[in-house]
């Protein structure tokens, strides 16, 4: 049997119908005049930014690029961001930049380490990077495999590190961010996580069947829900000239990216953490400002749009 079908199928057998449209009900909502909504991170007690920000936005500025792209989103409400050491030098740019708010703002980072010592030592320099004495989120990245999973749960796995961090004070909450639905549902069996950061994308949650029933196990488990992917549309073509750098998909265009937004926010996520570009990122915050759920004719218009569209993540996972 295939690493895959590990996970069982009655966990994947959601039916789209039963997670959407959602219900916003079961997720605290602030709304505020000419600023970004805040919603309640699961069970956390903490309260963010309807839009996170990517730390992958100030890769490859320059100082002053970096504090002017921080104050944006500090002005529009924001309070969540979102880094990690593999998001080329966003780290040491976002540190200074963001020191003046600090206090103000939830930090989460992340480790691509699956082994104790690995992540240890990712921590402590992204903790010395970002010039502050703890994050309130600590994440393993992008898990894919049952490989990753179990090594990061055995003895001398990454998760010694995350248990030993939170009780130095180092960490507050923990959690993950998974690029496959067999990732996700194992690391929610094995631990009480905290947060889960997701691809909820119109094309990958109805033309990949990818989505629907990770969110559907993380809600009763109390999970704070963070989205990945909101503004992606496609694969980029062979031969496609590619129109930003910082992304590994062709993003939907601006008369599109505000659907793909609204569809991942009329769910009970807490935040979307846009794509990594700075253009991008600055029409998120301008188009979230004005939320709005989808409506039941503008729901059918997406789900056709996606019907269309090869999605960039696909349930199962092709071996």
């Amino acid at each position: 049997m295939k690493r895959r079908k590990f996970v069982t199928v009655s966990a994947m057998s959601v039916p789209l119908i039963s997670m959407f449209p959602a219900s916003l009900s079961d997720i605290g909502r602030e709304n505020r005049k000419g600023k970004i909504e805040k919603r309640t991170l699961g069970k956390t007690g903490e309260k963010l930014s309807m839009i996170g920000f990517g730390g992958i936005v100030v890769d490859k500025a320059t100082t002053e690029e970096a504090s002017t792209r921080v104050k944006e989103a500090i002005d529009y409400g924001i309070n969540y961001f979102d880094v990690a050491p593999s998001y080329g030098n966003a780290e040491e740019m976002l540190g200074p930049a963001l020191k003046p708010y600090r206090k103000d703002v939830f930090l989460a980072c992340k480790t691509g380490e699956r082994e104790k010592k690995g992540a240890r030592r990712e921590l402590e320099q992204s903790l010395k990077n970002l010039q502050t004495d703890h994050f309130d989120l600590y994440q393993l990245h992008a898990v894919t495999t049952m490989e990753d999973v179990e090594t990061i749960f055995n003895p001398g796995g990454a998760m010694e590190t995350f248990l030993e961090a939170r009780d130095e004070g180092k960490v507050r909450f923990l959690g993950f961010s998974a690029h496959s639905v067999e990732a996700a549902t194992a690391l929610m069996d094995r631990f009480d996580f905290d947060t889960i950061l997701f691809p909820f994308n119109f094309a990958t949650w109805y033309a990949g069947n990818f989505g629907p029933q990770v969110m559907e196990k993380a809600k009763p488990k109390g999970m704070g829900i963070l989205a990945l992917k909101s503004m992606a549309w496609r694969p980029w073509e062979e031969g496609e000239e590619r129109t930003q750098d910082k992304t590994w998909y062709k993003p939907l265009p601006p008369e599109e990216a505000n659907k793909g937004l609204r569809f991942t926010l009329s769910h009970p996520v807490t935040a979307a953490v846009p794509p990594g570009h700075e253009d991008l990122f600055s029409l998120a915050l301008k188009l979230a400002v004005e939320f709005e759920p989808m409506s039941d004719k503008e729901i059918q218009e997406v789900k056709e749009k996606a019907m269309k569209t090869t999605p960039i993540f696909s349930y199962p996972m092709q071996s």
